[in-house]
């Protein structure tokens, strides 16, 4: 029997962590990021939750409603697992049978007090602190009982997260509701002896917000609960659709809720909405544009009928605004809340009311609190978001009272725009994030699906722990996206314990959270398959893409990213046809909708693209790309009709009704359209006319191609017909070293011919070559370079080798990596758009310097070129969140001094109008160039060497003068050597 134990907060933030290395894995691990506490085989000392009949609930008649509550919810969740509901009873003259599941809250609980008073629960760990409990066998804890497990809680919401906790080690995922998982059914279920603590969280209040809901949850919900009665138009956004959403907040150990506001009013609609919020066990406020717990629509359909919009600049409006906002804390005082300070202009706009009168705003609310409240505001929870221009006022001087939570915001696309200084991260008001997964407005907006990757979120919400901003983390989780199950769940169990979760186990979240949801037998591939899946996404969202996003002519780019978009897509279906037809529909709803709306997506724009390209050249073949192009949207509005009414029996019908295609600015189409394609049919004559373009080019006649040993090794040609008669060509080579994959055919509209140089056989040096192409009358002839260096030899020193005028490197691929003391590189897995990224690290406010305390990334390489280069890399998206500071790395060449490049200059604005953070967020990135020379060919290092924490490098260019347009850069260079074997090959 594992005995009692007590860890200290110092050394751990759960005892979950230590027992999980303690005990060995006794089957299925249900519960995201904790160990293993079910067993489904009798051991002498397990207790038995359901063994042939459930174990007994007790929670006393005293205890808070809500773990009351929270207790059947338990007791529903064993019935679906096991398939018998236990009896709840409130004492233990009920209490029937030897085996006994104790429930309650210290303090409010006579069972749980007794039990803590005579010994046999160890409580000293939580009592007192927030939200934290502990699970605890223990044996004959009363006369009668054999044996018990008690769910001890420090408070009304640490009981209730003890309660979900068993759930989720029994298998009941926090999204049985939300994404119809179902669990894998138990004959017999035990908790493993010993006990466990956990919390308190690292983030005190840890929320979403419902937003940007219309038009997909907000017809869900109007076809599920109607409307709102007396407010025409508004989806019944009431209690039947809250208590679910609370629900999936306590399972997930969220806390705070920011409700849906575009048309509707939380405490208006349904006036058993806060009363329940708060039986729940959730804090309620108000979003960032509505103060003192009052919707805008409060203020529309009532004093707005006179005034219009708010507007504390109209003075004779003030009393009216004042007297509006002490009904809001009035009527909600004896509800716990957090109280949104400040104003914004109506429907989240700016209004210049600039610092002077926000602080007047201000001060007049905290006065309305004192009366209303509490005269000591400093136990009043309160917190004043600096989003967009407020973020102005505060760099203007605007300081609010000190014990008010400042809420930064990230710059909507999750890149985060200001973190606290030493001075602010000592304000008892402390700091907090406001982080969107979900967004309606410039430079597009993005609310269909997942794009936002864990190790994104990660990256940024590790620095926002670290610099201080741990009050609040709230999230902007759109319409509860299908699809940002994952990211949603991870934003909040990071919250929970930022340590949990590091740059070396990302991996290892996914892959819980798919075994979870689907089993361990497929959970590496589901895992995979959700990772990349993201990636791909997140390279630039599906309203951002268009047929020219990715480079048809150069690198295959358009190509290849289609063909990885398609395989995941046919590796989803493989899987699904695997799982059982219980988990089908979640798997749909989270894992295959998802990839296959991506994939089809992707595809459609690559026709499209084919089809402008086909029609320059007056191609046959354009023609058919057009109906391929209308062939996949109609695929992909199919695609969402069958999730709109055929999932799950209909169950989330709109839930897919967000457009995606055809925006032509910020604001959403109004149906999924293809307007902004410009598809159009070219005329096509009967005679047939070869047309001959090469890779890369556009010409229609031939054209000039280019073969490197140490690049690409295959360029292809394409022979077309630009009538409807087909005709058979010809190709041929004037030298024996080149090779062609065809050397004749009939070409009905296209056929591809690769050309490759047997590299044995051809000359030393550069060497040219020309294939001769005929058909339909005609001769084309096609030029061809090559080039056959004799150095570096193979077993050469490792490195990267230039060909077709650039080396490209992925940053992780460096030949060696130095540490100063605390500053260093770390490596994020699958960060960013290509493979992964590495964050320059060290503590908070560090300027690191070049050549004296700063870490650098050296990448060996053979150049062939001399003369000026440009090395261009590709970082994150990190924006200055140091207030006076750039965001800057360094690069040198070999031995020369550091140059230092500025990524993000120290004045730099994140909001709509500035072309380069639009650029950034549009492409998921910044691309950042620096001039060097390179004084002779051969063997030279590439440095990079840290200056500002939080730079992101992803992958590194130098371009010796063949770079050539594209997306995502060229493909990474040949590697050759000795060195570390996952990263070089041998030539």
């Amino acid at each position: 029997m594992l005995c009692p134990m007590h860890l200290p907060r110092l050394l751990a933030k759960t005892a979950l962590a230590l027992l999980g290395s303690l005990l060995p894995w006794a089957g299925p691990a249900f519960a995201i990021g904790e160990p293993d506490l079910l067993e489904t085989n009798d051991t002498r000392e397990a207790f038995p939750l359901f063994d042939h009949k459930p174990a007994t609930l007790l929670v006393d008649a005293d205890d808070w409603p809500g773990v009351r509550r929270a207790a059947g919810d338990l007791a529903e969740d064993i019935r679906r697992v096991a398939g018998q509901r236990p009896p709840i009873v409130d004492h233990l003259g009920g209490a029937a049978g030897e085996n006994l599941v104790m429930i309650g809250t210290i303090g409010k609980s006579t069972t749980i007090d007794r039990l803590i008073q005579a010994g046999k629960v160890q409580a000293t760990s939580i009592a007192g602190q927030w939200e934290s409990f502990c699970l605890q066998v223990v044996s004959k804890p009363l006369p009668g009982i054999e044996r018990a497990l008690v769910i001890a809680g420090s408070d009304k919401r640490g009981t209730i997260y003890g309660i979900y906790e068993v759930s989720e080690q029994i298998g009941v995922s926090p999204w049985h509701y939300w994404a119809d998982v179902q669990p894998r059914p138990q004959e017999r279920l035990f908790i493993r002896s010993g006990r466990v603590a956990v919390g308190p969280p690292a983030v005190k209040y840890r929320g979403l917000f419902i937003n940007d809901e219309a038009p997909a949850l907000t017809e869900w919900v109007r076809a599920q609960y109607g409307e709102v009665p007396g407010h025409p138009g508004a989806a019944n956004y009431g209690r039947g659709f809250y208590t679910n959403v609370f629900e999936l907040m306590l399972r997930l150990r969220a806390n705070y809720l920011w409700p849906a506001m575009w048309n509707n009013a939380f405490n208006e609609d349904d006036p058993e909405n806060p009363r329940l919020a708060d039986e729940y066990g959730i804090v309620m406020g108000t979003s960032h544009q509505e103060p003192m717990l009052r919707a805008q629509k409060e203020w529309d359909r009532g004093p707005g009928q006179h005034w219009g919009n708010w507007n504390y600049n109209q003075t004779n409006q003030r009393p009216v605004l004042e007297n509006f906002w002490r009904e809001g804390v009035r009527r909600n005082r004896n509800y716990e809340s957090v109280i949104t300070l400040g104003l914004r202009a109506e429907n989240d706009s700016g209004l210049a009311m600039g610092p002077d009168l926000t602080e007047q705003i201000v001060n007049a609310q905290r006065r309305i609190l004192a009366e209303e409240v509490n005269p000591d505001l400093t136990i009043v929870p309160q917190m004043w978001c600096l989003y967009k221009e407020v973020q102005g006022y505060y760099a203007a001087g605007l300081r609010p009272p000190e014990d008010v939570t400042l809420l930064w915001s990230d710059d909507n696309w999750g890149n985060l725009r200001r973190l606290p200084t030493g001075a602010e991260r000592r304000r008892p008001g402390g700091a907090g994030i406001y982080y969107h997964l979900d967004y309606h407005g410039g430079p597009r907006s993005y609310q269909w699906i997942n794009t936002s990757p864990l190790p994104k979120i990660w990256d940024q919400m590790t620095l926002a722990k670290e610099y201080g901003a741990d009050r609040i983390w709230m999230v902007n989780a759109g319409h509860l996206n299908k699809g940002e199950e994952l990211p949603l769940e991870f934003f909040l169990r990071l919250a929970w314990d930022p340590e949990r979760w590091t740059n070396e186990n990302l991996g290892e979240f996914t892959r819980q959270w798919a075994a979870r949801e689907f089993g361990p037998v497929h959970a590496e591939e589901i895992a995979r398959l959700v990772d990349e899946a993201t990636r791909l996404a997140s390279r630039r969202k599906p309203e951002l893409l268009d047929a020219g996003t990715y480079s048809l002519l150069n690198y295959r780019e358009f190509d290849t990213v289609a063909a990885e978009y398609a395989a995941l897509a046919g590796r989803a279906k493989v899987l699904a046809d695997q799982l059982p037809a219980a988990s089908r529909d979640a798997f749909y709803e989270m894992v295959e909708f998802p990839v296959e709306a991506g994939a089809q997506l992707n595809a459609l724009y690559l026709a499209a693209a084919r089809h402008a390209l086909y029609a320059r050249q007056g191609r046959a073949g354009a023609n058919d790309c057009a109906e391929q192009t209308r062939s996949l949207f109609r695929a992909e509005t199919n695609l969402v009709a069958r999730f709109n009414r055929e999932l799950a029996g209909g169950k989330w019908n709109h839930f897919m009704d967000q457009p995606f295609i055809g925006y032509r600015n910020w604001d959403p189409p109004a149906a999924n359209n293809l307007d902004a394609v410009a598809l159009r049919e070219i005329p096509v004559p009967v005679p047939a006319a070869m047309g001959v373009a090469v890779e890369g080019g556009t010409e229609t006649t031939g054209g000039n191609l280019a073969l490197d040993k140490f690049g690409q090794q295959s360029r292809y040609v394409e022979v077309f017909n630009r009538g409807q008669t087909p005709f058979e060509y010809v190709a041929s080579s004037n030298v024996p070293w080149l090779s062609l994959s065809e050397s004749r055919g009939v070409v009905q509209k296209t056929r591809r011919i690769e050309v490759s140089a047997d590299w044995s056989r051809a000359p030393a040096g550069r060497a040219s070559g020309k294939i001769r192409v005929a058909g339909a009358g005609t001769n084309f002839t096609v030029s061809v370079g090559t080039f056959n260096p004799a150095a570096p030899a193979p077993g050469s020193r490792p490195g990267f080798i230039e060909a077709d005028g650039y080396v490209s490197m992925e940053a992780e691929h460096y030949g060696r990596q130095t540490a100063e003391g605390a500053n260093r590189w770390i490596k994020i897995s699958h960060y960013g758009a290509t493979l992964s990224g590495l964050r320059a690290e060290g503590p908070p406010e560090v300027l690191a310097t070049p050549g004296k305390d700063s870490p650098r990334l050296e990448y060996p390489m053979y150049l062939f070129s001399a003369g000026p280069v440009k090395v261009t890399a590709l970082v994150g998206a990190t924006l200055n969140f140091l207030p006076g500071r750039p965001l800057r790395y360094a690069v040198s060449f070999d031995d020369e001094p550091p140059q230092t490049v500025t990524i993000v200059p120290a004045d730099f604005e994140a909001r709509n109008g500035n072309r380069e953070w639009e650029e950034a967020v549009e492409n998921n990135g910044h691309w950042v160039t620096s001039a060097q020379v390179i004084g002779q060919p051969g063997y030279h290092t590439l440095k990079i060497w840290m200056v500002d924490p939080a730079v992101v490098v992803q992958k590194i260019l130098v371009d010796t003068g063949g770079v050539k347009p594209s997306y995502l850069g060229p493909p990474e260079s040949h590697r050759c050597g000795k060195g570390r074997p996952d990263q070089m090959n041998d030539i």
